[in-house]
């Protein structure tokens, strides 16, 4: 299993090369959970941070990180003015739109280097392991 965590480590440090070489020197991995999964009108923190599958406390650190940075903003929502709606600016819009382009770039690059059926039967593995309902350690 530590192979898995050596990959996404390899992953994630390639990722953020690249995005310093895009001009986002200042988006770190952490940022990874707003911008991975943030909807294009924004949402509210607890369901980013459901959907990230962390804590709203971690989840809200990196918007408030990300807002200090001008990629994001917390607005009242329309629907119930105590509530506050998370969203990117149109730099953190611009810096979604190249972090997913630089994902599907390197991903094509394992396409070209592990051949296409591999990719995808570690992708759908991958889904796999992350969409079972049972616990890992309780499927032993």
């Amino acid at each position: 299993m530590a192979l898995l965590f050596t990959a996404a480590d390899g992953l994630v440090a390639d990722l953020s090369q690249r995005m310093v070489q895009a001009g986002y020197a200042d988006v770190r991995g952490a940022h990874g959970c707003v911008f991975g999964n943030l909807e294009p009108d924004g949402m509210r923190l607890t369901e980013l941070a459901e959907r990230a599958g962390m804590t709203k406390q971690a989840v809200g650190e990196a918007v408030s990180d990300l807002e200090r940075l001008g990629y994001a903003e917390r607005v009242a929502d329309p629907s119930d003015g105590r509530a506050k709606i998370i969203r990117l600016t149109d730099r953190g819009h611009a810096a979604q739109r190249a972090g997913f382009e630089i994902i599907a770039e390197i991903e094509s690059e394992w396409v070209k280097r592990f051949g296409p059926e591999r990719v995808s039967e570690m992708r759908s593995l991958l889904i796999d392991i992350t969409t079972a309902e049972l616990p890992l350690a309780s499927a032993a």
